[in-house]
C-alpha cells in the first residue's frame, strides 16, 4: 500500500515518476485565467485564519458543505472562523474520491508542512499550526505567489475598471511577478439583465463616449480595449449560454438596443441576435489586437432560487447545461473565417460530452500558428483526476496535445496553485502510462519537450508573455 499523498502521489510507474520529477515538478506556473483580486497582491495581504484563505468565497466547498447537512450559518453565515473551519473539518473524509480532499492535502502539505489528514479530530491541531504558520511573513500573499513559483498572472477585469491595482503592481520594483488584466464584457452583453442600463451609464462615463445606440458602444468598447492594451492586457473571457445566433442588420440591433437602454422586456430572440453581433464585433477587434479569445460555455447558473434570492450569484447553486452547441461554435468560427479575423481562441464546455465535439471543431480552423485553436483545460466541475485524464485523451485522439497550453487555477484562493502540480501529475500519469505500454518511445528529448511545454512553455508562447 503507497503511503498517503506521497512524492509519487497519483504516479503509478516509472515512467510516470521519472517524467514528473525530471521535467514538470519545477516548471514555473503561468496561470493566465484567475479570479484572484489584484488589490491583495499590491496590498500584500496576511490572512488571519486559515478559513479567510480556504473558505472565503470558495463556492467548491461550501457546495460539499451543504451536500453533507451543514447549516448554512456555518458557510456563508455569520458563524465564527473556527466554527466554520471545523464544520469543514469534519465532513472532509466523507469527500473520498472528490479532488477537495486532494486539494486540501496538498495545500496543508505544501503550505503549511502538515502531512498527515484533516478531520473533525485532528482540526484543532491543524486550526492552530495553520494560523500561527499565516502571521509569517512567508504567508503573505506575495510570498505565496512566490514559493509557488508563480511567473504571470492574469485576473478578470470588467471594461469600466480603471486598473488601478494593476497599474501600482506594475510600479511596484519590489515585485517581480507580472499581474495583468483581462477583459471580460459580460455586462456589456448581457442586454437582458435588469441593470443593463446602469452599466452603459457607467461604461459611457469611463469611455468618454455617449453610449445611445450599437456604433456608439462598439466606439466606447474600442476606446477601453485600447486603455486594456496599454496596461498590459491580451487576453479576453467570455462567459457565454449561446454560441451563435441569426446575425441582425445595424437597424434591428439598434431597436434591440434602445430597448435594453430603457429598460423594456428583451425576447430571447432579440437577446441572441444582439449577443451575436456583439461577438462576432468582439472577436474581430481581438484579431487585429493580437489579443487570445476564451469562451467558456455549458453552464446553467443560480438554479436555487430561494439560495439566490438570500445569497445572490456565485455562491454554489450552477450546474452542466446539458446543451451542446457543437454547430453553432463551428458556426460562429466559420463567419470570422469569412474575413480571415479568427482570433487565437480558447474553447472551454462545463459538459465533458463536449470534449469530442470540440476537439474536431479545432481542427477546421487551425492556420497561422501552433495550436492557435486550443480546448481548454478541464474546467469547473471537470478539474478533476477522471475529468483532466478524459478532456487530454480525447484531445489526443482528435486534435495535437504536444501544442496544449495547460493548466489554469480559474480560482480566487491564493492557495489554489497547487491545482497545478495536481494537473501536472495526471498529464505525467497519462503519458507515462503510454511509455509504458509501448505507444510512444521512451524518446526523453521529445517527451521533456511535451510535458515542460503543457506545464508552462506552450502557454509562454501563445499569449505572447514576456517573463
Amino acid at each position: 500500500m503507497k503511503q498517503f499523498m506521497d512524492k509519487d502521489f497519483l504516479l503509478s510507474t516509472d515512467s510516470a515518476k521519472s517524467l514528473y520529477h525530471a521535467y514538470a515538478e519545477n516548471m514555473p506556473i503561468v496561470d493566465y485565467h484567475c479570479h484572484i483580486n489584484p488589490q491583495e497582491i499590491y496590498e500584500d495581504r496576511k490572512f488571519d485564519t486559515i478559513t479567510q484563505v480556504w473558505l472565503g468565497g470558495d463556492h467548491y466547498k461550501w457546495r460539499q458543505m451543504r451536500s453533507c447537512g451543514v447549516d448554512e450559518k456555518y458557510i456563508t453565515g455569520d458563524a465564527s472562523d473556527r466554527e466554520k473551519f471545523q464544520k469543514w473539518a469534519e465532513i472532509l473524509p466523507k469527500l473520498i474520491g472528490n479532488p477537495l480532499y486532494h486539494w486540501s492535502h496538498l495545500e496543508l502539505q505544501r503550505y503549511f508542512g502538515y502531512t498527515g489528514h484533516l478531520n473533525g479530530n485532528t482540526a484543532e491541531d491543524v486550526w492552530n499550526l495553520c494560523n500561527q504558520k499565516l502571521q509569517e511573513d512567508s504567508m503573505s500573499v506575495r510570498n505565496i505567489i512566490r514559493q509557488s513559483n508563480v511567473k504571470l498572472i492574469c485576473t478578470t477585469d470588467d471594461p469600466a475598471d480603471t486598473l488601478e491595482w494593476h497599474q501600482k503592481i506594475a510600479a511596484d520594483k519590489t515585485f517581480e511577478g507580472k499581474v495583468l488584466p483581462a477583459w471580460r464584457p459580460d455586462k456589456a452583453m448581457n442586454i437582458e439583465k435588469p441593470d443593463f442600463a446602469d452599466y452603459m451609464a457607467k461604461l459611457s462615463a469611463v469611455s468618454g463616449v455617449e453610449i445611445k445606440d450599437f456604433a456608439s458602444l462598439k466606439t466606447a468598447l474600442k476606446i477601453r480595449m485600447e486603455y486594456f492594451t496599454s496596461q498590459g492586457c491580451g487576453v479576453s473571457d467570455h462567459a457565454l449560454e449561446y454560441v451563435m445566433y441569426a446575425p441582425a442588420d445595424e437597424a434591428e440591433l439598434d431597436t434591440i438596443f434602445a430597448n435594453g437602454l430603457s429598460g423594456k422586456a428583451i425576447s430571447k430572440e432579440d437577446e441572441l441576435k444582439y449577443k451575436t453581433a456583439f461577438m462576432l464585433f468582439a472577436a474581430k477587434e481581438y484579431n487585429r489586437m493580437g489579443w487570445v479569445m476564451q469562451l467558456h460555455y455549458g453552464c446553467k447558473r443560480d438554479n436555487n432560487a430561494m439560495a439566490f434570492e438570500n445569497l445572490g450569484p456565485d455562491t454554489g447553486f450552477d450546474c452542466i447545461n446539458n446543451y451542446a452547441p457543437s454547430a453553432q461554435m463551428a458556426d460562429f468560427l466559420n463567419a470570422l473565417s469569412a474575413t480571415d479575423e479568427i482570433p487565437k481562441t480558447i474553447i472551454y464546455s462545463l459538459n465533458p460530452n463536449d470534449n469530442a465535439s470540440i476537439g474536431t471543431i479545432l481542427g477546421c480552423f487551425q492556420s497561422k500558428f501552433p495550436g492557435k485553436i486550443q480546448q481548454g483545460s478541464a474546467w469547473w466541475f471537470n478539474d478533476h483526476k477522471t475529468g483532466m485524464t478524459e478532456q487530454m485523451i480525447s484531445l489526443a485522439n482528435l486534435g495535437c496535445l504536444g501544442n496544449f497550453i495547460g493548466m489554469l487555477t480559474d480560482s480566487r484562493s491564493f492557495l489554489s496553485y497547487t491545482r497545478h502540480e495536481y494537473f501536472r501529475r495526471i498529464l505525467c500519469e497519462l503519458v507515462g502510462g503510454w511509455v509504458d505500454n509501448g505507444e510512444y518511445p521512451d524518446d526523453q528529448d521529445s517527451l521533456k519537450e511535451v510535458i515542460e511545454g503543457i506545464s508552462f512553455n506552450n502557454a509562454i508562447k501563445y499569449f505572447n508573455f514576456e517573463i
